[in-house]
């Protein structure tokens, strides 16, 4: 039936409608199929527990901590970004490992090794520091949020982000969950554009003090490596690492019983290194990113003292512009979102471990009443926390001295437990990775003696 000229007139815009997206269908197919599209696509399917762990390291407290590292001493510690990325990829690394190939969580294998007690006392500690992390990253969100959100009432918006991420990790299949923790990840990203848009930084200076370390041995300047250490190498990432790749393997359709039994391939394990080192790498970036944008703008104006993240951001705004500060405000919501889950599923796995009970965010509410009961509690208490005053700085401090006495007996253990050949078999620690593995929990013992001696002596 032939088209009439007015019917004919009319559907000439429909037709080059259809015609626009038969072409950028054609022209999305084609860049699918281009190598390197292909092989991105392969990589970000390679990236999974160790992305979302080592994104989770930078949560606002982690954040606060290397703006006033920025503020306070300019480029000169710099020099922590690369080097903890080693220590700490490698012992993310071993936590990884032990999950794949035991298919048991951190602390069901440290049980099986050593006196309850020992395990017991380090796991209510870790409750404990996490349970002051979050108190003081919910209050950060609230406060990032009212930059934005003047008006906004700073009590509702905790409780609104206490319930919306509790809503999140207990209601959402583990599948769906992590997929969006992976995408979240990505918000880590915003530091490093953020700080392009600031003019006028001294790259020969980072150049420099990236490579060579320079530290003044001041009490305070030992305690802020303390901290920076204490928020990189952290307790909650190691177990929260290690049940990552148990979860992992169960969302792959094999029972509990089959992820304790089955062998690990060379695959599994290139896999995890992948995924592992990526995450820690992102983390670092995006933490020598904030300090050196915090150095550029806030320490060569003589803005010095820096208390919360939300308190950096808003200092970079006259400084930085509008479109840099919006950026780190964004990324400050995005990991807290991304950390607060993380902190509390930690501390649920280890609990629930250490004393045997069914645990994993692939159980629905109904089958683990007592690992979603401790997510629920830590959220809960965290968020009190903020309507009785809490302070955010004594918040970190409380935590820091928590985390410098569990991290370094918690890797002690670690570095036992996964050079069992009994437990480990051929997947023990090579020589490299023990003496790197070593030297970090060497390097955190002092760090934790570091951290306590500081609060000891009044600082």
């Amino acid at each position: 039936m032939a088209e009439k000229p007015n019917e004919k007139a009319v559907g000439t815009s429909a037709k080059v409608f259809e015609k626009t997206i038969e072409v950028s269908e054609a022209a999305a197919k084609s860049v699918e199929n281009q190598e390197p599209v292909k092989q991105a696509r392969k990589y970000w399917k390679t990236l999974g527990p160790g992305l979302t762990t080592g994104s989770a390291d930078d949560d606002p407290s982690g954040i606060a901590t290397y703006s006033q590292t920025g503020a306070k001493y300019g480029y000169s510690l710099l020099w922590l970004a690369p080097y903890s990325f080693v220590l700490m990829a490698v012992v993310q690394e071993i936590c990884s490992r032990i999950g794949l190939v035991t298919g048991r969580g951190l602390a069901a294998n440290i049980r099986q090794l050593f006196p309850k007690w020992v395990l017991y006392v380090c796991v209510i500690l870790l409750f404990i520091a996490n349970t002051f992390n979050i108190g003081a990253d919910l209050g950060a969100l609230s406060e990032v949020t009212r930059l934005f959100f003047p008006t906004a009432n700073y009590i509702l918006l905790v409780a609104g982000f206490a319930i919306f991420i509790l809503a999140m990790e207990i209601f959402f299949s583990y599948r769906k969950y992590a997929g969006y923790l992976k995408w979240l990840a990505l918000v880590l990203i915003l530091y490093v554009i953020s700080t392009f848009f600031i003019g006028n930084i001294d790259w020969r200076t980072i150049l420099r003090d990236t490579i060579i370390p320079n530290l003044n041995f001041t009490k305070e300047q030992i305690f802020l490596v303390c901290g920076i250490l204490g928020t990189t190498i952290s307790p909650y990432l190691f177990f929260w690492e290690t049940s990552q790749e148990v979860e992992e393997k169960i969302a792959d359709g094999n029972t509990e019983k089959e992820c304790r039994e089955s062998k690990v391939g060379r695959s599994e394990i290139r896999r995890m290194r992948i995924d592992v080192w990526s995450g820690m790498f992102l983390s670092n970036l995006a933490m020598f990113f904030i300090i050196t944008a915090c150095a550029a703008t806030l320490n060569v104006n003589g803005i010095t003292n820096i208390g919360t993240a939300a308190q950096a951001a808003e200092a970079l705004r006259p400084l930085a512009g509008n479109f840099s500060y919006a950026l780190f405000a964004v990324g400050i919501l995005g990991v807290g979102l991304l950390g607060i889950p993380v902190l509390a599923g930690a501390s649920s796995y280890a609990i629930s471990e250490a004393f045997g009970w069914r645990e994993g965010l692939h159980y629905k509410l109904k089958q683990a009443y007592a690992f979603y009961g401790i997510i629920i509690l830590s959220v809960i208490v965290g968020m009190i926390l903020n309507f009785v005053g809490l302070d955010p700085i004594k918040a970190l401090i409380y935590a820091a001295v928590l985390n410098g006495i569990v991290a370094p007996v918690m890797m002690v253990l670690i570095m036992t437990v996964s050079s069992k050949t009994k437990l480990m078999g051929e997947w023990v620690n090579g020589p490299t990775t023990k003496i790197i593995g070593w030297i970090a929990t060497i390097f955190m013992i002092i760090i934790g003696l570091a951290t306590i001696y500081s609060i000891v002596t009044g600082l």
